[in-house]
């Protein structure tokens, strides 16, 4: 199942949505749809499919 949620982009600041997929956790990168720089995405999923904690950075970090 998809979930959206909102993140702040890391590097120019605009909040933007994405849409985690709760099967299980994982990494994944994603570009920022205004700035167009890649995000690096760290999803944790509960036990019941939920996203728990979303982890948002840089790439170049």
């Amino acid at each position: 199942m998809l979930e959206q949620t909102l993140v702040e982009c890391p590097y120019c600041g605009e909040t933007i949505t994405t849409a985690v997929d709760g099967s299980a956790s994982h990494r994944y990168i994603e570009d920022c749809p205004v700035c167009c720089r890649p995000i690096e995405f760290e999803a944790e999923i509960n036990a019941w499919g939920d996203l728990a904690r979303l982890n948002v950075c840089r790439d170049d970090d």
